[in-house]
């Protein structure tokens, strides 16, 4: 990636590696001013450990999963984020030049207003993320200070706007700066969630009677087994969001292999807190009781396990959480448009940057978005869920079309494989089907609601391809694939607005 001004510090580097070279030797450094392993691990999992962790254990349980559904959803997506994963660590070894991340992928994969439409969704997602963290930090906060009620009403919106543009005019500094107060943040707000751990086991409030009764009875026991695992589904799915991080800003790595290192090393960091603060959890309260608990739910099981300062100490963690993974989501959010634009499919205004190689013009363009949602907080009963649903269910498109690439890549581009990769070709092209295979079922699981909303929020990107190739004097939808993705786009937002201005679908 390059940019149109001098390389500061923290700018990308001024050449990336060719599709020719390696990306394994330890000693090549790409761009000697860039992120280390240490920044990027830490930086993905601020992106990933954001308000989920804190919720999971109360929305498993509001969506009427019993704890026999929850831990089978637990190892389904445990596969598939794993496969996930792989395929984007093996995507940055065999192919080390496609810095541009997700939205480089599906360019290649599938042609450039397929890749627009993966960037174009990764971006939504992201700026929906930001809006979702904000509803849960300020109610967070309301735990000390009430004026927030339930981080949705108009102290609230005001105080969500004024962090967002500090955080816009924050990375305008520069990325390396930023990574450098996430490196801080994640360390630090690891903590209480690690004392939440460490409490529950030493003050032996697991009680695995109350866990065996969970694994048996769901907070609703009318729903199909086979319904509570798709519900639980959503939730594990929501949590993960951001393990793709690490490939997103891989134009600004020091080294190319450690954008593979660095995903798979929070993969499992995150599994691993993510499994037992719902395994405790459910050992701790019936799943009827996590299901009436405010958010963040896990405050509401160490007060019941320790007492207030349990609650007291998880709200302070949720805020810092939250603080770290708005900032880092207001620089996944401004480098999506930013590489399509300098891939030649979103307008060219995106491409713009700073002194500091900062993507000014996507750093107002997203607030500007985001502000918009927060507005329509005031106006509606939209709440923390109801944004991460829908930013979930917006990268669902995003990963299908990275694990495509690269299952399509282990048929027609095998000898990259042995040549970069240790493992034999057919565990990359299992893992490749898998993540596929994994991301057609989460858009399954997310339902009739789900679906409707989000082919209305693809629509919009379509004149917004058009008039980036019509600025560039471009031809554009000329492959019947083209033509009939836009057809689906279209028809299927016709159908969802009927729908819903008929009352078929409600919110």
């Amino acid at each position: 990636m390059s940019t149109t001004s001098p390389a500061p510090a923290s700018s990308a580097p001024a050449s990336a590696p060719t599709a020719g070279s390696s990306g394994l030797s330890t000693s090549a450094v790409d761009n000697p001013n860039g992120l280390g392993l240490f920044r990027l691990v830490t930086t993905v999992i601020t992106l990933i450990v954001g308000g989920g962790v804190f919720t999971l254990a109360g929305d498993q349980a509001a969506g009427g999963a019993s704890g026999a559904a929850i831990l089978t959803a637990w190892s389904i997506s445990g596969v598939g984020v794993l496969c996930l994963v792989m395929t984007f660590y093996a995507l940055s070894r065999v192919k080390p030049d496609m810095r541009g991340g997700i939205y480089s992928y599906a360019s290649a994969g599938f042609g450039d207003f397929l890749g627009f439409t993966s960037a174009w969704g990764y971006w939504i997602s992201a700026l929906l993320c930001t809006v979702s963290f904000s509803a849960l930090l300020f109610g967070a906060l309301a735990y000390f200070f009430p004026v927030f009620g339930h981080g949705t009403d108009l102290p609230s919106v005001i105080a969500a706007s004024a962090l967002i543009w500090f955080y816009a005019w924050l990375v305008s500094r520069g990325i390396t700066e930023v990574s450098a107060i996430n490196a801080i943040i994640t360390v630090s707000k690891i903590v209480p969630i690690f004392v939440a751990i460490i409490a529950i086991i030493f003050a032996q409030k697991f009680d695995p009677a109350i866990f065996w009764a969970n694994l048996h009875t769901g907070a609703d026991p009318s729903l199909t087994f086979s319904d509570q695992v798709k519900s639980a589904m959503m939730v594990t799915i929501w949590v993960f969001v951001g393990i793709e991080g690490a490939v997103a800003i891989s134009g600004r790595a020091k080294r190319s292999h450690d954008v593979g290192r660095a995903t798979i090393i929070a993969f499992v960091c995150v599994l691993s807190i993510y499994l037992m603060v719902s395994v405790l959890s459910m050992g701790v309260m019936p799943l009827s009781e996590l299901a009436g608990l405010e958010n963040p739910a896990l405050a509401g099981v160490m007060e019941h396990a320790v007492g207030p300062w349990g609650a007291f100490l998880i709200n302070f963690g949720v805020a810092l959480s939250l603080i770290g993974a708005m900032l880092g989501y207001t620089v996944l959010a401004s480098e999506s448009p930013y590489e399509a634009a300098e891939g030649g499919v979103f307008i060219k205004q995106f491409a713009k940057v700073n002194k500091n190689g900062a993507p000014v013009v996507t750093l107002v363009v997203t607030n500007l978005i985001i502000e918009a949602f927060l507005i329509s907080m005031l106006f509606s009963d939209e709440s923390y869920q109801f944004f991460y649903t829908l930013s979930a269910g917006m990268i669902l498109l995003p990963y299908l079309l990275s694990a495509a690439y690269f299952a399509k890549l282990t048929f027609t581009e095998k000898g990259l494989f042995a040549k970069y990769l240790n493992a034999p070709l057919w565990v990359w092209r299992v893992m490749g089907i898998v993540g596929v295979v994994y991301s057609f079922f989460l858009a399954y699981a997310s339902g009739a609601v789900g679906l409707t909303l989000m082919s209305l929020l693809y629509l919009p990107g379509i004149p917004v391809y058009i008039w980036g190739k019509r600025q560039r004097g471009e031809r554009f939808l000329e492959s019947w694939v083209d033509k009939a993705v836009v057809a689906l786009i279209v028809v299927a937002s016709a159908v969802s607005l009927y729908l819903l201005v008929t009352g078929a679908v409600a919110l």
